[in-house]
């Protein structure tokens, strides 16, 4: 099977010190995620970028996609327990289209599922996942746009203690043997972010 693009980084339009009151270590305004760098700063709002190896800069249905030919970093401790990326979430009033696209710019789809009327088609890209999400019957022509982060952390309830009232109720995740708790709009980040007990892949 095709391992496809690998994912090196993510540019978010936050303020570095926003990540550091989560419990992100920042480092020259990034932070090193497992495989993956987020590269905060970035004009505009929520996530406005991905860097990949394998995949040339250009648009992919709306995606501003970046060649990143930096070497692929590795885990740094964050005070959070954050250990990896799980997924990278983007939404698409046409997922079909959206998965066309990134498929013709060697992307390999692992599986695709229908939950209700929303479709979930998923990616792997290196060390994280890329979560495909949209109505199974298409309800737009707007371009594909990244929504949200879901990381893994060592110990959810250690996370959940750390954050206190900014983070969620942790709950059971759609990943059988898993749990999720969502940082809440109080803590000021501009993009959806979750956080993942350990557990089996999803794809």
């Amino acid at each position: 099977m095709k391992s496809g693009p690998v994912l090196t980084s993510v540019s978010v339009a936050d303020a570095p010190e926003l990540w550091e009151a989560v419990g992100f270590n920042v480092d020259g305004g990034a932070c090193q995620v497992g495989a993956v760098r987020i590269d905060l700063g970035a004009t505009g709002a929520g996530v406005v970028a991905w860097g990949l190896h394998g995949v040339e800069t250009g648009s992919i249905d709306g995606l501003d996609t970046r060649h990143d030919s930096s070497p692929i970093g590795t885990g740094a401790s964050h005070p959070n327990g954050t250990v990896v990326l799980d997924h990278l979430v983007v939404a698409s009033h046409d997922p079909n289209r959206t998965r066309s696209a990134l498929e013709e710019r060697g992307f390999d789809v692992r599986r695709a599922r229908q939950m209700g009327d929303r479709l979930y088609t998923f990616f792997r890209v290196g060390e994280s996942i890329l979560e495909l999400v949209g109505p199974a019957v298409p309800d737009g022509d707007r371009p594909a746009r990244f929504f949200g982060l879901a990381f893994t952390v060592a110990d959810l309830d250690a996370t959940a203690a750390h954050l206190g009232a900014v983070l969620g109720e942790v709950k059971d995740a759609v990943q059988p043997g898993r749990r999720i708790a969502t940082l809440r709009r109080e803590a000021g980040l501009s993009v959806p972010v979750a956080f993942m007990s350990a557990g089996p892949g999803a794809i």
